[in-house]
């Protein structure tokens, strides 16, 4: 039987240990030294303001996570960095009201309320566009790797990943769609970021493409259960557990796996792709005991994920 309380330790001391690392490596990409920046501070300013809002950094955590299994160490730190920063930047985005017109993110007002409609979306860009030159000029991988991640990363954000995502979920608004399609907006909004954080470790690593597909399917599946329990969440939780504001996808008649499964198969449903993910774990052959070490927190990652209340 597996000791919950000593995963729950090793898990609590590794997203702690690895937001700061990722957090550090923000600060270099974003504040870059001998820059003129005059005339534009409030666009940094309000870059910053979103970066630095906490969150669990979920998707820099599996990168650096899946990089140590197959023994590339902290090589993949840019890719950890970039990846938060496109995360970010589709948070500002989303929080936009032509979005989903959300005044509150992590218990602060949205970036819009901050600084303005305007400076917000200008920061959701800069950060998007910045993510991919610290991918392409990370300093930790050779040049190859770095095209091959800055890739990856543009074809999970855009118009077949998760921009697309967002897309489907706007034409979907009051109107009930099939069961398919919300799989495969959340596929596409949710789970493709997260997918692709998986890869980018294992690119970062050198990993075989069988061990980097793997990860990438892991990762789909744990995007998926990711997004049923924001869905469960929703209609469960508080707004000062999670905050934001609840009840918005009810409101504005969206379409989430609760509204079409109910909430207890849809808690079957983030068990069941739980389970699968954690499976796939069990098929990866660290080449280290670091590596053991990195697999075993990635599987207590997915147990807090199925369990958490933010």
């Amino acid at each position: 039987m597996r000791d919950a309380l000593k995963d729950k330790e090793l898990l609590r001391v590794a997203l702690s240990e690895n937001a700061a690392a990722v957090e550090k490596e923000m600060a270099r990409i974003l504040r870059r030294s001998g820059t003129d920046r005059s005339g534009y501070e409030n666009l940094v300013e309000a870059m910053e303001y979103s970066s630095y809002a906490g969150g669990k950094r979920i998707r820099p955590f599996l990168c650096l996570e899946f990089c140590r299994v197959f023994g590339g160490g902290d090589k993949a730190l840019a890719y950890a960095a970039a990846v938060e920063l496109l995360h970010t930047s589709s948070l500002i985005h989303d929080d936009l009201p032509a979005m989903d017109d959300d005044d509150m993110r992590r218990g602060k007002p949205s970036n819009h309320k901050a600084f303005g409609e305007a400076t917000a979306i200008l920061a959701g860009d800069g950060l998007m566009i910045l993510c991919f030159e610290a991918a392409a000029s990370s300093p930790y991988c050779d040049g190859g790797k770095n095209a091959l991640a800055t890739a990856l990363l543009a074809k999970n954000a855009g118009v077949d990943g998760m921009v697309g995502g967002q897309q489907i979920d706007l034409n979907s608004e009051g109107r009930e769609i099939e069961l398919s399609m919300l799989q495969k907006m959340h596929s596409l909004k949710t789970a493709a970021l997260i997918s692709a954080s998986c890869a980018l470790g294992c690119i970062a690593a050198g990993a075989s493409a069988e061990d980097t597909e793997n990860a990438q399917s892991f990762g789909r599946e744990l995007g998926l259960a990711f997004q049923i329990r924001d869905d469960i969440l929703d209609c469960e939780g508080t707004e000062e557990q999670m905050g934001k504001t609840l009840g918005k996808d009810a409101n504005a008649e969206k379409n989430t796996y609760v509204s079409l499964m109910g909430l207890e198969k849809a808690k079957a449903e983030a068990e069941k792709l739980t389970a699968s993910a954690i499976n796939r774990l069990t098929a990866l052959r660290p080449s280290c005991e670091a590596g053991e070490t990195a697999k075993s927190r990635i599987e207590a990652l997915c147990r807090y994920l199925l369990t958490r209340n933010n």
